[in-house]
C-alpha cells in the first residue's frame, strides 16, 4: 500500500459513530464525519491530493482552535465555572474542527471530480 493511501485509515474513526446509534450518547454521532476519508483508499495518490488533505486539516485545526478560545471566553464571561468553560470549549472546538475538515475535504474532492471530466 502506498504511503498516501494510509490517509484512508482515518475513516475507521467513523466506526465510533455507532456508539451514538446504539447508546444514548448522541455526541458520538459526530464521528461519522470521518467517513469521507475512506475515499483515499480508492483515489490515485498524488501531490495535489496530499496538499488538499493538508489544507483541509489546517483549516479544521485553526477553526477549532478559534472556536475553542471563543467558547471558553464566552462561557467565562457569562459566569460559568472554569471547568465547565474548558469542557464546553474543548467539545465545541473539536466538533467544529472535525466538521470543517470533513466539509472542506469533501468540497475539494467534489471540485476536483467535477473538473476532471472527460
Amino acid at each position: 500500500m502506498k504511503r498516501k493511501r494510509w490517509y484512508g485509515l482515518i475513516g475507521l474513526l467513523s466506526l465510533l459513530g455507532f456508539v451514538g446509534v446504539f447508546t444514548p450518547e448522541r455526541y458520538f454521532l459526530g464521528f461519522f464525519a470521518f467517513a469521507v476519508d475512506f475515499q483515499y483508499f480508492f483515489l490515485r495518490p498524488d501531490e495535489m491530493q496530499e496538499g488538499q488533505i493538508l489544507r483541509s486539516a489546517a483549516l479544521g485545526f485553526f477553526s477549532g482552535m478559534g472556536v475553542t478560545a471563543l467558547a471558553v471566553l464566552a462561557a467565562l464571561a457569562l459566569g460559568g465555572g472554569r471547568t465547565e468553560a474548558l469542557y464546553l470549549g474543548a467539545g465545541l472546538g473539536w466538533g467544529v474542527s472535525v466538521a470543517v475538515y470533513a466539509v472542506s475535504s469533501f468540497w475539494a474532492s467534489l471540485r476536483e471530480w467535477r473538473h476532471a471530466g472527460p
